[in-house]
């Protein structure tokens, strides 16, 4: 049919090979007990089978946990300052998941509305993301609440289905087309893979079986905001480390720091987190002393500040926050026990 090929799943080496000509090939790859994406070693493909999602968001691609913006040197009249040596190249990251990729969506409307943060938009500049359908979700997934799900193509430029023996292959966008017409060893999908695929998708759907209500979300949250008494007890067992927004794929605060030896320095910025208690300290005060403003903006900023700015919920419910959460805080039941709006 046209639009969609097929490839046999054992061919996946020859396919990235092709394409490590042109692209630095990002892939889900295990560093001790993390898995990220990281640069292909143009060997292994296991990952195929192993992989579920990175523990790592793919935000850490393009908004490293650490990032050196410039170096100076100070002499008797001025500062110098030197801009780190830049190191374009065309990348493609395979394999991603949906949840991931709508949530570089989200980064790419945050670094470029208003202020354009060249750091971040040089990373992203010329990438392409090629997506890898989730068929075994975790039970921590909520993206179908979120108007998403695990086939979602929205924001991938190719999208692999495995159905099996074959990777039934959707183009999506023109730079997707592109890529995919002139490589080698595709074969037009037929009308039984086009089958598959759709049996495939609508179970990996039906297995995202946690749910939340996001209608009239921001609302509830309007009209709770005052209200401590809830505020402290979805905060009571959180513990403040920051766990969960250092692995969201969509929180994008950073701290800035000068690192100064003698006369010569360099400017880094790094993650930082609401969580914190001196996340917003000041000279003369601190806004959020208590753990329950740090949870409440938390939760606010992403269903009701962020959308309120740009139109959109600031989560994909890829679940991370909650799996990997030390004290099992869970944003969903933070979301379903909300008072209701009087």
């Amino acid at each position: 049919m046209s639009g969609s090929k097929r490839m046999n799943k054992k061919d996946i080496g020859k396919l990235l090979s092709q394409w490590n000509e042109e692209f630095v090939i990002l892939v889900p790859s295990k560093e001790g007990d993390t898995t990220k994406m990281a640069k292909w070693d143009g060997k292994d493909t296991g990952f195929i089978d192993r992989y579920r999602n990175t523990t790592q968001p793919s935000k850490a691609n393009f908004f490293p946990p650490m990032e050196k913006m410039f170096s100076f040197q100070k002499d008797k009249e001025c500062y110098h300052i030197e801009l780190p040596s830049s190191d374009k190249h065309k990348q493609l990251l395979f394999a991603i998941r949906p949840c991931d990729a709508n949530a570089l969506a989200i980064l790419d409307v945050a670094f470029k509305d208003g202020y354009e943060d060249p750091y971040y938009l040089s990373q992203r500049k010329d990438t392409l993301l090629v997506g890898l359908g989730c068929i075994n979700p975790y039970d921590s997934c909520f993206c179908t609440s979120l108007g998403s799900g695990p086939f979602d193509l929205t924001n991938v430029d190719i999208m692999f289905t495995d159905i099996g023996e074959v990777f039934f292959i959707e183009e999506v966008t023109e730079a997707g087309k592109e890529l995919v017409a002139k490589t080698e060893g595709l074969r037009e999908a037929s009308k039984v893979d086009e089958a598959k695929a759709s049996k495939v998708k609508e179970a990996s759907y039906n297995r995202v079986t946690r749910k939340i209500d996001t209608r009239d979300i921001d609302k509830k949250l309007l009209a709770c905001f005052e209200n401590e008494d809830y505020w402290e007890k979805v905060s009571a067992k959180c513990i403040s480390c920051g766990i969960c927004t250092f692995l969201c794929p969509t929180c994008y605060c950073f701290d800035i720091n000068d690192e100064l030896v003698r006369k010569q320095g360099t400017r880094f910025r790094s993650w930082d987190s609401c969580a914190f208690p001196i996340y917003t300290e000041m000279p003369m005060e601190n806004p959020r002393p208590e753990k329950w403003r740090r949870v409440r903006q938390k939760v606010c900023h992403k269903f009701e500040f962020f959308p309120m700015n740009f139109g959109v919920v600031a989560c994909t419910g890829c679940g991370r926050c909650i799996r990997l959460c030390p004290v099992n805080w869970d944003i969903t039941q933070t979301i379903e026990s909300m008072p209701a709006i009087i």
